[in-house]
């Protein structure tokens, strides 16, 4: 089949954030030293992820827990898909309680033969509108892979030891299932075991990498004062939750003068998982 076809298709749709709703992403992911935003507050960078949850009926999501793909997204016949990372610039912030629309569109499809076997990167263009103006622009990087018979990780980059900012996030099964309920995501990596381990091949559940992103994200506004205008980030090594094992989150914010602002990373047992970069058009 022919996966380019997929260029340029898009769709739009409407959300919001509500009250009650913001109680429940505050309570998962939020700052525990600020209050709740309440009803036309601004909400924190990020939380419009889960404004448009993939609500689609049981009998149409695939084995893996996604929805059934060929509608929007390109029907890619491989069994893993990961959110490899991400691009986004921020105008002015959105507000609980009032509506926003996305409307999307399949920016790119490469097929590519790695060391695995064969990949797919699908990139998709989000443009989010409130009040009738762009507030968010984003792109989003998608990989798809074969399964694999054995976990077979990326090399291990040590964490930076020059920081100025380094916290511990406590990471456990339910962390996992709130960001998986407050998203709506049924993959099951991050929360059924034994189909993570017998069929992904991981040796534990994965943490999300948009929560990861999120928490890089409140690093980044809590060592300026302010949240950034644009933001990167991309998955470098699985993170996991092994029961008995794994280590809690590591999040270590650096000093960057080529990226005007911050380069961020999560890590766990001493190696990075994810990093990100934080710009603001002004020094902070």
């Amino acid at each position: 089949m022919n996966l380019s076809a997929w260029e340029g298709r898009t769709e739009t749709r409407e959300g919001v954030i509500a009250p009650a709703q913001a109680a429940q992403i505050h309570a998962t992911i939020g700052d525990p030293a600020q209050e709740v935003p309440k009803t036309g507050e601004a909400m924190p960078p990020l939380w419009h992820w889960c404004a448009f949850p993939p609500v689609c009926p049981l009998d149409d999501l695939a084995a893996d827990g996604h929805p059934k793909l060929g509608g929007f997204l390109p029907p890619v016949s491989l069994g893993r898909r990961m959110w490899a990372g991400g691009q986004l610039r921020f105008g002015a912030p959105l507000r609980v309680g009032v509506p926003f629309g996305c409307r999307s569109t399949i920016a790119g499809v490469t097929e590519k033969e790695g060391k695995t076997g064969r990949m797919v990167f699908v990139s998709v263009d989000h443009e989010l509108s409130a009040e009738g103006a762009v507030v968010i622009e984003e792109r989003q990087d998608i990989v798809y892979l074969d399964l694999p018979t054995e976990f077979r990780p990326p090399a291990k980059q040590p964490m930076p030891e020059e920081t100025v900012g380094r916290w511990t996030q406590p990471v456990n099964e339910a962390l996992l299932f709130r960001f998986s309920a407050i998203t709506f995501n049924a993959h099951r990596i991050h929360y059924d075991l034994p189909y993570a381990s017998e069929v992904e091949h991981y040796p534990g559940l994965v943490v999300h990498g948009p929560m990861q992103a999120a928490w890089l994200m409140r690093a980044a506004t809590e060592v300026t004062g302010r949240a950034p205008d644009s933001f990167t980030f991309r998955g470098v090594h699985p993170m996991l939750l092994i029961p008995g094992e794994s280590e809690d989150m590591t999040i270590a914010a650096c000093a960057s003068e080529e990226a005007r602002g911050l380069t961020l990373h999560t890590g766990q047992a001493g190696h990075r998982c994810m990093q990100a970069t934080a710009t603001w058009e002004e020094t902070t």
